[in-house]
């Protein structure tokens, strides 16, 4: 009789797990798991966001960065002692002789265009829009660089050749700052005109700084979520021969 309790005991201790206890497991598993791929999809979303952002903000930081480099040399020329402005900057093409800045109009995207002019010695460190200078022990070497949008991407011309600065760009917008009343003090800003403007009121010669607004895509825009399309940057960028040397 105590042997038979013991086989009985036994085997109770042996059985397995309940159908309903496999389920309940299962549904446990299933929802961890859920969890788990939430948890890594969102991850991946962030990381993509942040990935993007930075791709746009570097476009940010390139396309501004040496538009300035460039626009604010605008009229340089080397040893003022031995060359002078009616040498360096004759007339050709879209340039008036002694002219260094002009542009176009246009209202809609792409947007509008500039091209600006400067001569540089051998070594002496200023860029181009190909992000180089004129090498060490180079001649005098005029430069002329031409901003426009190309599509997507922001694109100078420069003495011929076209490099591309940054892409995602939908709209290149470009105001002249000018003293248009020649009889007041100073060297100031008085009025912001377009190219059109500028070229009418013959004020090429009165330019005084250039605020430049350049449109990217935004690439976090999802329709109907709230986010804006694009995203406008501007900055001002002082003409240094009309302005003076910037700090």
């Amino acid at each position: 009789m105590c042997e038979r309790t013991h086989s009985a005991d036994a085997a109770r201790g042996q059985r397995g797990f309940t159908l309903i206890e496999i389920l309940i497991a299962l549904l446990i598993g299933l929802f961890l798991l859920g969890a788990l791929l939430t948890i890594v999809q969102t991850n991946r979303a962030v990381f993509g966001n942040q990935n993007a952002l930075a791709q746009l903000q570097d476009n940010e930081r390139m396309a501004l960065g040496l538009m300035t480099d460039v626009i604010q040399s605008t009229g340089y020329f080397p040893d003022p002692t031995i060359n002078t402005a009616s040498i360096a900057f004759p007339a050709v093409g879209a340039f008036a002789a002694l002219q260094t800045i002009t542009g176009l109009y246009n209202g809609v995207a792409p947007g509008d265009q500039i091209a600006v002019r400067y001569m540089t010695a051998g070594g002496d460190n200023i860029l181009n829009c190909s992000g180089q200078s004129n090498p060490l022990g180079g001649p005098n070497t005029l430069y002329v660089n031409s901003f426009q949008v190309v599509g997507t991407q922001l694109v100078c011309t420069m003495n011929g050749v076209a490099y591309t600065l940054a892409s995602g760009i939908t709209n290149l917008s470009v105001l002249y700052g000018v003293k248009s009343n020649v009889a007041a003090p100073g060297n100031t800003v008085d009025t912001y005109m377009n190219a059109s403007q500028v070229t009418a009121g013959g004020y090429w010669g009165s330019v005084i700084c250039v605020m430049v607004s350049l449109t990217f895509t935004n690439p976090l825009y999802v329709a109907n979520q709230g986010q804006p399309q694009t995203v406008t940057v501007q900055r001002i960028i002082g003409v240094m021969n009309q302005a003076g040397p910037t700090i």
